[in-house]
């Protein structure tokens, strides 16, 4: 039996949705880029869409950000 937590022992596993996004963020992350304004330009760049297939837009990214965390 390990004496650590394992990252999201509490949660569900994260979905292809979810790694794929994290993935993005990273890379954007990567770029030097550490602003809002910058990593949704940058995801729209890399042509990571939001869950509805639109753009992102600050609201949508942190709403969505929210809902995840939830």
């Amino acid at each position: 039996m390990s004496l650590y937590l394992q990252p999201r022992q509490s949660g569900a596993a994260p979905t292809p949705y979810e790694r794929k996004l994290a993935g993005a963020i990273e890379e954007v992350f990567g770029t030097g880029v550490h602003h809002l304004e910058g990593l949704v330009k940058g995801l729209n760049a890399l042509g990571i869409h939001s869950p509805g297939g639109d753009a992102w837009t600050t609201d949508t990214f942190t709403d969505e950000i929210r809902r995840m965390g939830a």
